[in-house]
């Protein structure tokens, strides 16, 4: 079988390729590279990757593809923020698409990533502060979960005897990937202690979160791949190890670096924050798919400690791994390539401009 995973050189994408390859999947990966395919050293020559955005890929891509694995588009609120346009074209507008094309050649198995930051309540809703599940009412307001929550919409709607959309939720997810992020919380907790010796935690980590290892992450999205398609098609499943306060979990993550010699801080502020805030049941994919998480916190900070020091990942400064600094670079440097045209090499014969103001 071939799986197409879209934003296979991500952060979970590159986790989940390297998953899929050891139980024997062929492999193609669909990715636009805005982080580069470093995610995919250690297997580059095992996958065909295709180079593209999502927004104008063809149905071609889907050659000789069994199943789609979608976890593409723009990855966070910040970044869908801070351009609305382009989130909502990937993630909501390229997601169906894509589920278009794959009805016109024949795929019938789609599994998209979605997000459990469609739950959000926020911190002031105290009467709504109760464990949801995938039959809770939402009403997503932001721009990266209102995108998810349309996108899985619409697949949905397009599910018939030909087509099995499969839509998976994800808690924040933590752990180490060869495509390194440290703009998830758990990571930026241990970010921070390697960096600064403390973690800083806001409004009194008060608030809410659904968590999942990367690791575990990747095989949730196998499990619906292998699964019969009586029990996934058109079915949304929460994808979540456990709920913690924001505070406790600070808490476990200094307990872990403490099993290893490493001392940490912990900086709380007080004063009130518009933050996310929502607790998720992940029952449903346990039941009906027999799957359950593994990969406990402290386990996985443990891990990311030996796994950071083994890829040299501690240039925590680098923008190349917080999603909102490195596109904000992108787009500077593409701005400047727009008026030196080349970097080292010389501009084609003829090429000059004459520019009146540069803004900076």
């Amino acid at each position: 079988m071939k799986a197409l995973v879209v934003g296979g050189a991500g952060y979970v994408g590159s986790v989940l390729v390297e998953e899929l390859l050891e139980r024997g999947y062929a492999v193609k990966v669909f990715d636009r590279l805005y982080y580069g395919d470093g995610g995919l050293d250690k297997v580059r020559e095992r996958v065909e990757l295709v180079v593209g955005d999502m927004r104008n890929m063809d149905s071609s891509v889907l050659d000789e593809v069994d199943a789609v694995i979608n976890l593409g588009g723009l990855s966070n609120d910040p970044t869908a923020e801070y351009n609305p346009k382009a989130n909502y074209e990937m993630n909501t507008v390229a997601t169906e698409s894509l589920a278009k094309f794959c009805k016109e050649v024949g795929v019938k198995r789609y599994i998209f990533a979605s997000s459990c930051s469609i739950y959000d309540v926020g911190v002031e809703a105290y009467e709504k502060d109760v464990i949801l599940d995938e039959t809770s009412e939402v009403a997503p307001k932001a721009a990266y979960s209102s995108s998810k929550y349309e996108a899985e919409r619409r697949l949905l709607s397009m599910m018939d005897e030909n087509f099995c959309p499969v839509i998976l939720r994800y808690g924040t997810i933590y752990g180490f990937s060869p495509r390194m992020r440290y703009d998830l919380v758990v990571n930026t907790f241990l970010k921070d202690v390697l960096s600064k010796g403390y973690m800083e935690i806001y409004y009194g980590g008060e608030m809410w979160r659904p968590l999942v290892d990367v690791q575990d992450a990747a095989r949730a999205y196998i499990a619906c791949l292998e699964a019969d398609e009586e029990k996934v098609k058109g079915e949304v499943f929460n994808v979540v190890y456990a709920n913690f306060r924001i505070s406790e979990l600070a808490l476990r993550v200094r307990e872990a670096l403490r099993e290893i010699g490493i001392e940490a801080e912990i900086k709380v502020d007080y004063g009130y924050k518009g933050v996310r805030s929502y607790r998720v049941s992940g029952k449903k994919i346990e039941r009906i798919l027999g799957y359950r998480p593994i990969v406990s916190v402290e386990e996985s900070v443990k891990n990311m400690v030996n796994k950071i020091k083994e890829y040299e990942y501690t240039d925590f400064d680098n923008p190349k791994y917080y999603n909102i600094k490195w596109m904000k670079l992108l787009e500077e440097a593409d701005e400047i390539i727009k008026i030196t045209n080349t970097v080292f090499e010389a501009p084609v014969e003829g090429y000059h401009r004459t520019l009146k103001t540069i803004k900076r």
